[in-house]
């Protein structure tokens, strides 16, 4: 299975709570932070609540 490297673009100040929750829950929290996540479709759901706050990649 493919993993994803995500990486926090930009900041949460400003967004929703749920926003931030699944920020959060991706293990990010700082701009500029990055995380390898694996290829499921539980993690791409969670990439398209907060695209415009990440960046991603592939591993």
């Amino acid at each position: 299975m493919a993993d994803l490297k995500i990486t926090q673009t930009r900041s949460t100040i400003g967004t929703k709570p749920k926003q931030r929750g699944t920020i959060r829950a991706l293990g990010l929290g700082r701009i500029g932070r990055t995380v390898t996540k694996p290829d499921t479709p539980e993690v791409r759901g969670m990439i398209a609540r907060v695209p415009h706050l990440v960046t991603v990649e592939d591993a």
